[in-house]
Parts: C-alpha cells; sequence; structure tokens
C-alpha cells in the first residue's frame, strides 16, 4: 500500500488527482482536518509519512514543503512553477524521450510540466531532438485555454451569474512576454531564445490547443507538412497518451479532448507554411493526470492506471 498526501489538496488541480486516486486500492491518501491544513507542522508530519507528496501549491508554499521533508525514502511530484527548471528535478514529461521516462522513474523529484509548456515542448522539442529546427529558429506560440486553467478564482469569476461582459469573449493575457511557463518551454526544449508567447484564454471550462506556426523555409532540414507530420507520427508512436493526427481538420476545438489525460497532436497548413498543433486538456495531460502518470512510473505500474 503506498501512502499518498497531496498538499494543497483543496485546489483544482489536487481535488482532481484526490478524485483520481481516492478509488485505487493501492493507494492509502493521507489527509489534514481544515484547520490543519495550513499549519507546517502537521504538513510536516504527513509529508514525512508518505511515500509520495504531490505538491498542488503557490510556487513559495512548494519550495517550503520541500524544506519540510526531512525522509530521504519520500518522494515528490511537485506540480507548481517553482522546480520545473531546477536542478536535480526531473521534467515530468515521459513521452520527449526515453531519458526523460528513465529519470522520472528513477527520481525522487519530479517536476509536473505547466499546461501551455506541455503543448508547447510536445511540439517543439522534437524537432530540436531531430536537428529539424536549430536552437535558435523564432518560434512563435499560440494557446488556447479554457478558464479552469486560472485556478478557483478565475473559476468563480466565469461561473458568477453577474460576471463582466469582457468575460464572453476570448482573453489575451501575460502580454508583457513575461509568462511563468517560458523559462520551461526555453530551458527543456534547449532554445537559445524564449518564444513569442501568446495564451487566451475563453469561455469554455476545460481543454487547450496550443499551436506552433513554422516558415519551412527557415527549418535546418527541408521538410514539407507531410514529412513532419511523419516525423511526429515515428517519434509519438510507441506513447500511450500522445497521438499523431492522420488529417488536419478545418475547425479545431480546443476542447476535443477535455476529460482524458491524452494528447493529439496535428499538422497543417502546406510545404511553405506549417501549423503544429496540440490539443488536450489542461486538467489532464496538462496538470492533474500528468503527474498521476509520473506517479504511476515512479511506482513500476502501468503508466494507465486510473487514466484510462
Amino acid at each position: 500500500m503506498t501512502k499518498v498526501f497531496i498538499d494543497g489538496k483543496e485546489g483544482t488541480t489536487g481535488l482532481q488527482i484526490y478524485d483520481r486516486l481516492g478509488a485505487r486500492a493501492d493507494i492509502e491518501l493521507l489527509t489534514l482536518p481544515e484547520e490543519l491544513r495550513k499549519d507546517a507542522g502537521a504538513r510536516a508530519e504527513a509529508i514525512n509519512g508518505a511515500d509520495i507528496v504531490f505538491l498542488c501549491l503557490p510556487d513559495a508554499a512548494a519550495k517550503e514543503s520541500v524544506s519540510l521533508c526531512r525522509n530521504g525514502q519520500v518522494r515528490i511530484i511537485d506540480a507548481s512553477t517553482a522546480h520545473r527548471t531546477a536542478a536535480g528535478w526531473a521534467y515530468g514529461f515521459p513521452e520527449l524521450s526515453q531519458k526523460h521516462r528513465a529519470a522520472v522513474a528513477s527520481s525522487a523529484r519530479v517536476a509536473v510540466p505547466g499546461c501551455h509548456a506541455s503543448g508547447f515542448i510536445a511540439l517543439v522539442y522534437p524537432l530540436i531532438a531531430g536537428g529539424i529546427a536549430a536552437p535558435d529558429y523564432p518560434f512563435a506560440c499560440h494557446s488556447v485555454t479554457g478558464y479552469s486553467g486560472g485556478g478557483k478564482k478565475m473559476i468563480a469569476e466565469y461561473e458568477t451569474e453577474d460576471r463582466a461582459s469582457g468575460l464572453d469573449s476570448p482573453r489575451r493575457y501575460s502580454l508583457g512576454q513575461a509568462h511563468k511557463h517560458l523559462p520551461e518551454m526555453t530551458a527543456v526544449c534547449g532554445l537559445e531564445y524564449a518564444p513569442v508567447f501568446d495564451p487566451i484564454v475563453a469561455d469554455f471550462y476545460s481543454g487547450m490547443c496550443v499551436s506552433v506556426p513554422l516558415h519551412a523555409r527557415l527549418l535546418r532540414k527541408k521538410m514539407g507538412v507531410n514529412g513532419i507530420k511523419d516525423y511526429f507520427a515515428q517519434y509519438y508512436a510507441s506513447q500511450n497518451f500522445v497521438e499523431v493526427a492522420d488529417e488536419s481538420p478545418s475547425y479545431l476545438a480546443a476542447d476535443l479532448l477535455a476529460g482524458t489525460n491524452r494528447m493529439r497532436i496535428y499538422c497543417g497548413g502546406n510545404d511553405e507554411r506549417i501549423v503544429l498543433s496540440a490539443v488536450f486538456d489542461n486538467l489532464g495531460k496538462g496538470a492533474s493526470g500528468a503527474a498521476v502518470q509520473c506517479m504511476n512510473i515512479m511506482l513500476g505500474l502501468d503508466e494507465r492506471t486510473s487514466l484510462q
């Protein structure tokens, strides 16, 4: 029986992890009473008494939780931004390479990718790894997400009866190019320059579509849209949760895979201008689903356990 403590269980990601694990016979969930939820001493006791700890907290609180861990046998999975580029932490996207999968399996510290970053990295990392695009390629990224990605405060804002009329239309944000996912997008892909990043939140609960446009003439290897699609199909051929679509539809809904832990990659455009898109659930493969998948791998289980 694996003892699991979710530090930050009341947040959107924490609640989903709790729900995914609650029915499992191989998991014992350690919980704290409401009045002790933010008590450092009680949290420290739960952290050090667990086999696996999920951190679903703001960055500062996640760092505090790591400092409270005194038991060297405890393995931590952090869903915050705090450790995604930190030394000694495995990046929790096992589909990127065998090296990434092995690091997740063996590490005591795993950082779950950010939701926008998951889509961007799924598209760009293979291009860099295969020498198709150079590390100094001028990448841009457009990402449409459901409002649940903003957490409880944004969910309440969108779901209140007398909400502002501006919430009826898609809204761009982080216009100053300082989004918190940019460091991992740049570092994990090995880019020399951060991409131009255009995140957009819209009036639907969950799901997202992350798109990266490419100019074929700027690629290191001259490949058209079908060559790129075939490359991605081979790259992700053996994966359970990442697949490549055979065709590119005229319309691509961002909530197409909401409620799943799957990601589907689309290759559209033509041989001069190519558009890559990753569709997935910001709460699934972009958060809680990815976290549980990492835990399964760390425990030597089928990664699909409780994620079907």
